[in-house]
């Protein structure tokens, strides 16, 4: 597994995040995914992130960084993210393509970290866990992650635990979209129960906002820097609903609050007769 991160913090203070997921970029700064140029997309929610003034101490790019697996798709997305000036972790969605993503974000380009275990102040850590599962789009966790995933808890039960991954928990009550969960979630359930310190799971994926509960644990899902996908509907539908990012708190008390935002300052408009991808 890759080496940890630690971050320092006066004692009781609080962690910020900031989360970005399912960028889709294309080596062409032109190219569309169902409509949308998700490089244009891509800068404008950067954009209207550095306008705000929450001071964020990291971020956490949760998958499907890259649409066509293309080397320059994973450079746009290096060269992009270094203008938020603040470390950023990685993991993989099912539309990453590992060896190029690995080649590349695992230099340490610019601010892009490759640790998966992060000990942030003196009371939190995140882990964030690889779902992929090559060449199909539902998640898994392998039985590496999964005793990874325990041992870290184990070895550090006196902090607080938020986990990450790409894969959804929660259904959408969407069966085209429920189809590509994560098909292992009950493996991930019994591994996390004995751990009271865990408090919550963040993911993307699904290109929508949730914020709700899984196993007695608050989970939170995040809308997509591109194309949106509209929940509860079992054909596949997309959303008009603008591209967005997540802000979250991490308390000393144990507590994580969160809030989504989504563009304000320009419009990106999908292709409604599109019928997938």
């Amino acid at each position: 597994m890759e080496n940890s991160f630690s971050l320092s913090t006066a004692a009781g203070s609080v962690i910020r995040l900031l989360q970005i997921t399912d960028p889709h970029l294309f080596g062409d700064t032109n190219a569309e995914l169902l409509g949308v140029n998700t490089f244009a997309s891509f800068c404008q929610v950067l954009t209207e992130i550095k306008q705000r003034d929450f001071a964020y101490d990291l971020v956490l790019a949760t998958g499907d960084l890259v649409q066509d697996g293309s080397e320059q798709g994973y450079l746009h997305f290096c060269q992009l993210v270094k203008q938020l000036d603040k470390t950023c972790f990685w993991i993989p969605g099912n539309h990453d393509l590992q060896p190029k993503m690995l080649a590349l974000l695992n230099q340490a380009y610019g601010n892009i970290h490759p640790a998966k275990h992060l000990l942030l102040g003196d009371q939190w850590q995140v882990l964030l866990l690889d779902s992929q599962v090559f060449g199909v789009p539902h998640g898994e966790l392998s039985k590496y992650q999964l005793d990874w995933l325990q041992q870290t808890l184990t070895e550090y039960p006196n902090r607080y635990a938020l986990i990450v991954l790409h894969h959804h928990l929660l259904s959408t009550n969407s069966a085209w979209l429920d189809q590509h969960n994560l098909r292992n979630s009950q493996h991930l359930a019994d591994v996390l129960a004995p751990f009271k310190q865990v408090k919550g799971i963040l993911y993307g994926h699904i290109h929508q906002q949730v914020d709700s509960q899984w196993q007695g644990y608050p989970v939170m899902a995040t809308p997509s820097t591109c194309i949106q996908f509209k929940p509860d509907c079992n054909q596949f539908t997309l959303d008009t609903l603008q591209p967005g990012w997540r802000e979250l708190t991490l308390h000393p008390n144990g507590q994580i609050s969160s809030q989504v935002y989504r563009i304000q300052q320009a419009q990106f408009l999908p292709n409604m007769q599109e019928e997938g991808y």
